[in-house]
């Protein structure tokens, strides 16, 4: 398309040869109005978007994965049906499990009852937030405390998961204690009522009989950020195709005339290199395939070589660094290609505006509002986040995320092309060709 700079400028103020002076056009209204809306749209958006996933977890929690475990298989204490550990799983799953402990709460937590080598299996691949144990024998132990065998207080163990992140694992930590503690108060007012004739001091451990205790599932690398180390490694790897795929981009347009290049003080246009719109594409993201390998290695290099991350399977963290990195580049190639000078705004909101808040990495997609929840289904970050997750925690298990991430990864490369080609083929079938005026 031919591009018409004439009606580009305002008139000078001062007559055709004059200067234009700042002073002057800070008066014109129009010279205001499109920055103005757009500065404050982005604004607003960004608060709305950024602010409404973070404001309310425990607000928004709903159906967060966590097993219960029990092994209890004693005998009912004396007027009972059921011993102890089976009336404790029952009561949690059908139960209130609001974190705060009042009732009303028995969404917040989506309760599977499990083996215990079954809970473990689930915790190491990222499927639990947390596990609530009770063990063999508990009821033999609640029991003992009445009468003169008790060794020591019947415990509950609550195992955690930081792999999926330090916010995810506290929430499931709040709702497995609360219902332990709960678990521990009924049982005390039925020991309470039994034991007519215990003392003061017998009464007030009988009250509350169960120890509740804290323990590592999962456990995972010191240097891991305390679960936060999948998220920033990520944002890395959006960050590292966005912000290269837009500076070969520009870099491309340059070197071919389409843009000026403006560095300080200096500025120059290149003659125009003739070429059509699906041959510049080709040209950037073959760049883009060749350049990427250089970012990743680079990144990798300063995460795990310089500040000693914590990561095994380097080999498959290099390749998958390297292909979710390309496919976010090829994204941002394509659109860039199809919207022209505004396809940087549309990348931005689509990798990183809109991923951020739906990425699950830091506030678990359980705590954040529908709309979050929906944006993850097929936002970027979030895909790529999972596999991240499954290869520095979970011992790149498939089951893990490892497997859909790269799925989604393929199709995400897929659309970038199909997108990317599709439009600059129409654009070149329609003569809209990347004409400039050349200096005289």
């Amino acid at each position: 398309m031919t591009a018409d700079n004439s009606t580009s400028e305002p008139p000078s103020p001062a007559g055709a040869g004059a200067q234009a002076r700042a002073i002057a056009l800070l008066g014109r209204p129009k010279l205001w109005l499109l920055p103005t809306v757009l500065t404050g749209l982005l604004a607003l958006l960004l608060s709305l978007l950024y602010m409404g996933g973070i404001v309310s977890p425990n607000r928004d929690l709903h159906d967060l994965p966590i097993g219960i475990v029990n092994a209890d298989r004693g005998e009912p204490l004396t007027g009972q049906k059921e011993n102890l550990g089976t009336q404790i799983t029952r009561a949690v799953t059908t139960g209130p499990s609001d974190t705060s402990g009042t009732s009303g709460g028995g969404d917040k937590a989506e309760w599977r009852q499990l083996s215990l080598a079954r809970a473990q299996d689930q915790l190491d691949s990222g499927k639990l937030y947390g596990v609530l144990v009770v063990p063999e024998g508990f009821t033999a132990s609640v029991a003992a405390l009445t009468g003169t065998s008790a060794t020591a207080r019947p415990t509950l163990t609550v195992l955690t998961n930081p792999g999926k992140g330090s916010l995810g694992s506290s929430l499931a930590s709040q709702i497995t204690t609360q219902a332990a503690h709960q678990a521990s108060a009924t049982i005390g007012e039925q020991l309470t009522a039994s034991a007519t004739r215990a003392d003061g001091t017998a009464k007030l451990l009988l009250a509350d009989p169960v120890t509740v205790t804290t323990q590592v599932g999962h456990p995972i690398g010191t240097h891991s950020g305390l679960g936060l180390s999948t998220f920033y490694y990520t944002l890395l790897l959006v960050l590292a195709g966005f912000l290269g795929a837009n500076v070969i981009s520009n870099g491309v347009d340059t070197s071919l005339g389409y843009a000026d290049n403006e560095i300080g003080p200096w500025h120059t246009r290149r003659p125009t290199v003739p070429i059509d719109r699906t041959q510049t594409l080709l040209l950037k993201m073959g760049m883009t395939a060749g350049i990427t390998l250089l970012s990743v290695s680079l990144v990798m290099l300063a995460t795990v070589g310089i500040l000693d991350m914590d990561a095994d399977h380097l080999p498959l963290l290099w390749l998958y660094s390297y292909c979710a990195t390309l496919a976010v580049g090829l994204g941002v190639q394509a659109i860039n290609a199809a919207f022209g000078g505004i396809g940087q705004l549309v990348s931005m909101f689509v990798f990183i505006v809109l991923g951020l808040p739906s990425s699950g990495a830091t506030v678990p997609l359980q705590a954040v509002p529908g709309f979050y929840q929906f944006l993850a289904v097929f936002e970027p970050m979030r895909q790529l986040g999972d596999g991240v997750r499954a290869i520095l925690y979970f011992d790149a298990r498939g089951d893990a995320g490892l497997t859909r991430a790269w799925t989604m990864i393929a199709i995400g490369a897929a659309l970038a092309l199909l997108f990317g080609f599709a439009m600059t083929r129409y654009y070149d079938r329609k003569g809209l060709e990347r004409r400039t005026p050349q200096p005289s």
